[in-house]
């Protein structure tokens, strides 16, 4: 006959083997951060890690909805983008009048060189090899 300390063992045994094993891992808490957790530990009588992985969850949860909720609408923006101009051709135009615009001034186009003179030259093809 099982005795309750050896029940209470095993359902503790049954339950930790039904749940994902866990990882040890460290983090920094801001010692206010570390003061009221250790308090609300205590008063609620619940171990620091168990207040811990409850917070984690609740912020992961909460932050994966306001994520998923960010990229709707960005999707949304997108689409309705899409259905106004389905080739891109006013963004294509867009863009193409602003390099027009900058014409011979726009800081990212290459200027020519100058013709080498004979130092130049023989400097160039030395270290062409």
């Amino acid at each position: 006959m099982a005795t309750a300390k050896h029940r209470n063992h095993k359902t503790r045994a049954t339950a930790a083997a039904a749940t994902v094993e866990r990882k040890a891992t460290t983090f920094r808490l801001d010692p206010a951060l570390q003061a009221g957790l250790a308090v609300l530990g205590q008063v609620l009588r619940k171990p620091l890690n168990r207040l811990v992985n409850e917070a984690v969850r609740g912020f992961i949860e909460k932050r994966s909805a306001q994520v998923e909720a960010d990229l709707e609408r960005t999707l949304e923006r997108l689409k309705a983008c899409r259905e106004k101009d389905p080739r891109f051709e006013s963004a294509i135009a867009q863009f193409v009048e602003a390099e027009a615009s900058l014409g011979r001034d726009d800081p990212m186009e290459g200027r020519p060189r100058p013709a080498a003179g004979p130092a130049q030259t023989m400097v160039r093809e030395l270290l062409r090899g």
